[in-house]
């Protein structure tokens, strides 16, 4: 008994000092380890403010960048996208399709081109929902969007139909100059009602949206957009660096006229040699599994020129290393 007693103790001893010179050696290895880490910290990590540029013009129109909230302002927003990398770019890929689709909607309606950027940060250029029911793009509520022409029903939503949605948008906007005599005040009202921003401005004896005080949402509005127009018209100034072929390409497509009813949307689409989630994908208008038609009006469905479905295909005319520039 006292032999199995002592051969307990010498084993407990042994292992006692194994533990402990194995703690020992750890810690003496990682001590090391642990400086050459805190000197690449202290060495090697850097956060910079990003530069403002020396001026600034929306839509025609010169920022009083000279003014300290104004320049205050900007400088959150650039802060808030640059260091939100994953979200900045998913606005670049995104805005390589459909930024061409947007564009020249924007021109015949001769509103500025800037105003591709209000989509932008409305919706990310995805077909969103708000928490209030703002949908789309352009994130219409459902009675603006139908007091501007849009159909919206069970079946059918064009607040998510790009072309109507951003036509529908050029008349807000086109409406709003009007009232408010400048682009900065309307893409103001585009954002807190036509009604709220004439009442703010007229409570206030000012309607400049620089020098008005705001709702917080509408006060970081158009600094919001002010901030990704001078990122995208300056990527690689500001560290985003993107090849073409990282971008999401356009995909060309056909439209198919029909006036009439579509029993059954998943058949349709197969006729058309596509999927049912391909369909939708090019059309998201379409909200259910049919399209009823009793007024025999026509619609247009997008149908995606099939060879270009596939990510060879889409990029087989870019250079390896050709750089996306920016927006100009």
């Amino acid at each position: 008994m006292k032999a199995f007693y002592k051969y307990s103790l010498l084993t407990l001893t042994v292992v006692t000092i194994a533990t402990a010179v194995l703690f020992l050696s750890q810690t003496l290895k990682q001590q090391p380890q642990n400086e050459d880490y805190n000197k690449a910290f202290s060495f090697k990590y850097s956060l910079y403010s990003p530069p403002l540029p020396d001026s600034i013009i929306f839509a025609g129109e010169k920022v009083p960048l000279n003014q300290y909230d104004v320049r205050e302002a900007l400088d959150r927003e650039m802060l808030v996208n640059l260091y939100w990398q994953s979200n900045l770019l998913l606005y670049f890929k995104r805005a390589y399709r459909y930024f061409p689709v947007i564009e020249p909607i924007l021109k015949e309606n001769k509103i500025p081109n800037d105003f591709k950027y209000l989509a932008l940060i409305e919706s990310g250029l995805a077909n969103v929902v708000s928490p209030s029911k703002a949908a789309g793009f352009w994130q219409f509520l459902q009675a603006t969007g139908t007091s501007y022409g849009l159909e919206i029903n069970s079946e059918i939503d064009e607040r998510y139909h790009l072309e109507k949605a951003t036509q529908a948008a050029c008349d807000y906007l086109n409406k709003s100059y009007k009232q408010h005599g400048s682009w900065s005040g309307a893409a103001a009202a585009y954002n807190m009602g036509d009604g709220g921003f004439r009442r703010t401005a007229t409570n206030q004896k000012n309607y400049s949206y620089w020098d008005l005080y705001l709702n917080p949402e509408t006060a970081r509005y158009m600094y919001r957009i002010l901030a990704v127009k001078i990122i995208f018209e300056n990527p690689e100034k500001y560290g985003i660096i993107l090849r073409l072929k990282d971008l999401y390409q356009p995909i060309p497509s056909y439209k198919l006229s029909v006036d009439t009813t579509i029993a059954n949307l998943t058949d349709f689409a197969l006729q058309q040699g596509i999927s049912y989630k391909t369909l939708k994908d090019f059309n998201p208008w379409l909200r259910g599994n049919s399209l009823p038609n009793r007024s025999r009006k026509t619609y247009e469905i997008s149908i995606p020129e099939k060879d270009y479905l596939y990510y060879d295909k889409q990029i087989e005319n870019i250079q390896q290393f050709d750089i996306y520039k920016g927006e100009k």
